[in-house]
């Protein structure tokens, strides 16, 4: 859908016209996020430098009753940067600043397109991180983790990215710049800060954000389990949770992701076995050793054929590299997959864990799985060929029965990729037309007109059908089958 020529007009005026990109191969790069199988072609993309650039970008678009979509580096894995009905992408990737390391209260300030593991690389030396590090944290940004409200392995303890968020600083859809909370915290009254983070852009675009930073813990202990199956070390993690022990991380890796990290990094992985467990135990170093014994018993109780602990750092990050970068060895088993996040209680891992692999047999294909399993969070990979439409087609049946799984043990859509364009049609499965009427008349005060990434995280359509309104007329995304 081409935008008016005032509407580029006033977009080159506002940010310059090398900022603005329209030509079809350039528009080509911003069709899709992580997520590659929903497809749309932006109106334009807009390269902002400044809350001013985004203030007068997102004033222009309100003007012409333009929808704009708010963009970082594109890791998302839910099609929420999809800028559907040729909406304007503003691109917050040169926002890039950490404009303030405040080291005695912990705090930093930072643009929305600082890469999250640069910022616990600029405060390393005083032995301060920012907690949450999604696997995608050498790449993705602190303004996207704020849209989807980001996890990651260390989640377990140290909580999502709503948890570190002290303050922002907010374009509202009108254009008028506010802030929500600041250095300080988040103030007396409603907690606007948390009510932002994870609304997935549809409340407006966060330009600044004040973050917490964490002390390093004294000591560390990262542990490997070996099972022979998937079954034996879900059991496992059901079992430490029990004893009431909360590591900083426990994550399990299935056979299929071993065996591609262990044919690309060559770690030593053991490439028989069922599933792994990655455990990670921070605090002061007394009383860590025996916590580490425990959880090892823990482990072998529930079959573990091997337990042992990395024996120096070097090790410990060798670990983690295998987790961090289990992602991209699926490269080596399949040139495509579908990635979900559903959230499940733990006493149910095993029993839905079947299902997906059940259902990926069904329709013909591989599922591999690694996913942080101490809070319950799913990451299934379903392994395809998107050259081949039968292979799309099958894997987004296959990912339905996931997500149909995850419902009926309880579950909920998302632990941290956000609902986004692809989980939109669940919705109506998991919330009542109250719920989601409710969460639609708090949308509405941000963005009455709906200008904001329209048509995701909540199902417009009953939005109208309250007011009694005819819905507006939605260019559906590009499968790519």
């Amino acid at each position: 859908m081409p935008l008016s020529a005032t509407l580029l007009a006033a977009l080159r005026e506002a940010v310059g016209a090398a900022n603005v990109q329209t030509q079809a191969d350039e528009l080509f790069v911003y069709e899709c996020d992580g997520l590659t199988v929903d497809r749309a072609t932006p109106g334009a993309v807009v390269f902002v430098h400044s809350t001013d650039e985004v203030a007068k970008v997102v004033r222009a678009c309100s003007e012409h009753t333009q929808p704009f979509v708010a963009r970082g580096a594109g890791t998302g894995l839910s099609g929420g940067a999809v800028a559907l009905n040729g909406a304007v992408v503003i691109e917050l990737a040169r926002m890039n600043r950490i404009l303030e390391v405040d080291l005695e209260n912990r705090v930093a300030l930072v643009e929305p397109g600082v890469v999250n593991v640069h910022l616990t690389k600029a405060c390393s030396e005083r032995h301060l991180h920012y907690a949450p590090d999604p696997s995608s944290q050498g790449a993705c940004t602190i303004g996207g983790n704020v849209a989807e409200n980001s996890g990651g392995p260390h989640t377990l303890k140290y909580g999502v990215t709503v948890n570190h968020v002290l303050g922002l600083e907010v374009v509202l859809p009108s254009g008028e710049v506010v802030e929500l909370g600041g250095p300080h915290g988040k103030g007396q009254g409603y907690d606007l800060v948390g009510l932002f983070v994870g609304s997935e852009g549809t409340f407006g675009i966060a330009t600044k954000a004040w973050v917490k930073l964490t002390p390093n813990p004294e000591s560390v202990k990262t542990l490997l389990a070996v099972f022979a199956s998937v079954d034996e070390a879900s059991r496992a993690v059901s079992g430490i949770i029990a004893a009431g022990i909360v590591p900083a991380a426990l994550e399990l890796i299935d056979q299929t992701i071993v065996r591609a990290v262990e044919q690309w990094l060559h770690l030593g992985f053991p490439t028989d076995a069922g599933a792994v467990l990655l455990i990670e135990l921070d605090g002061l170093r007394d009383g860590l050793e025996p916590l580490a014994d425990r959880v090892m018993r823990c482990c072998r109780e529930a079959g573990g054929l091997d337990v042992r602990q990395a024996k120096d750092e070097k090790e410990r990050l060798l670990l983690w590299k295998a987790r961090k970068q289990a992602f991209g060895a699926v490269g080596r088993l399949s040139p495509s997959y579908y990635v979900q996040d559903g959230v499940i209680p733990r006493s149910r891992l095993p029993g839905v864990l079947a299902q997906i692999t059940a259902s990926a047999e069904r329709h013909g294909l591989v599922n591999a799985n690694v996913f942080h399993a101490g809070d319950g969070n799913l990451h299934p990979l379903i392994l395809f060929d998107e050259r081949d439409p039968r292979q799309v087609e099958a894997a987004l049946a296959c990912n339905e029965e996931v997500m149909s799984a995850v419902i009926e043990a309880g579950g909920m859509l998302s632990g941290e990729h956000g609902i986004g364009l692809e989980k939109l049609h669940f919705m109506p499965r998991v919330f009542s037309p109250d719920d989601l009427d409710a969460m639609l008349r708090v949308r509405e005060v941000f963005d009455p007109r709906h200008l904001a990434n329209p048509h995701k995280a909540i199902p417009s359509r009953r939005c109208w059908e309250v007011k009694g309104h005819e819905p507006p007329k939605l260019e559906p995304p590009r499968r790519k089958l």
